[in-house]
């Protein structure tokens, strides 16, 4: 499967010249599975979404889409690209929630709703599908898709794992381990086993542990520590501090470097940037 990165800021974007190299875009995961004749799964909906339009050109979206959980980072750009708003597009929305799917809706139009926005979700065009997401396993787009809940802070939030075939990514942008209960750190290293890559959040250093314990996030070294535990592949750090500039981004790589080397981890690290292309 080809998996591309549509945007790695978290909390905020980040536009000008001083993130331009990184990208400014929040959370977006484009996946094209084999053999999934042109229908995508997308992990998040961030500010990142509207970057498909590049992918797209002039047709329409056709797609799963699977929410991790519902800050703003994460859904703000659902009704922002083009091919997802018109009559043709076709949407599946996996909304974090444990109850029906209406209910999953009506958690989602809290925040996408008067007075918050002009629109609802189901006023955008085309044949969107509502349904809540919880733990479990689904097919989606040809892939076996695992979700479990993790720790993070301000409301229920999906760690996701994607098997296509013999490959398999999990994508944890928000998770902070050093909060989780032993059942939480259970699953997140169940969804991270033995991937070729994990997606993880590198938003702060330790340094910062106290930001990152009161928003619920890990640093650079806590998602080393799981990729090690897990026996995954490839750490690709993504869901960038918005005041960290491309100039202080090697700070994070070279943190969780330093923290693999000290684990005797053998392990590939690399920074996630906005555009790009991962083939597994």
């Amino acid at each position: 499967m080809r998996v591309e990165l549509l945007g790695v800021r978290g909390s905020t974007a980040a536009p000008g010249h001083e993130f331009a190299e990184v990208g400014g875009h929040t959370s977006c995961v484009a996946i094209h599975p084999d053999g999934s004749d042109g229908r995508l799964l997308v992990l998040d909906a961030g500010t990142g979404f509207r970057q498909l339009a590049t992918v797209l050109g002039e047709t329409p979206l056709r797609a799963d889409i699977v929410l991790t959980h519902l800050h703003w980072d994460h859904v703000q750009g659902l009704p922002f690209l083009p091919n997802a708003d018109r009559p043709d597009a076709e949407i599946d929305l996996w909304i974090p929630a444990a109850g029906s799917d209406a209910e999953a809706l009506e958690l989602l139009e809290s925040g996408f709703s008067p007075p918050h926005f002009p629109i609802t979700p189901g006023e955008l065009r085309g044949d969107w599908r509502f349904h809540a997401l919880a733990a479990g396993s689904r097919s989606l787009v040809g892939t076996a898709v695992s979700t479990a809940e993790v720790a993070h802070k301000g409301g229920m939030t999906l760690g996701v794992r994607v098997a296509n075939g013999d490959t398999a990514i999990a994508y944890l942008p928000d998770h902070c381990p050093r909060r989780a209960t032993t059942t939480e750190r259970a699953a997140a290293v169940d969804l991270a086993t033995g991937v070729d890559v994990l997606l993880h959040g590198g938003q702060f250093l330790e340094a910062e542990r106290a930001t990152a314990n009161a928003f619920g996030h890990g640093t650079a070294a806590d998602a080393v520590d799981l990729a090690h535990e897990a026996g995954a592949r490839h750490l690709v750090l993504v869901h960038h501090s918005p005041t960290r500039t491309d100039h202080a981004v090697p700070e994070v790589l070279r943190e969780a470097e330093k923290r693999s080397a000290d684990l005797g981890a053998d392990l590939e690290i690399t920074v996630g940037i906005e555009g790009l292309v991962l083939d597994i």
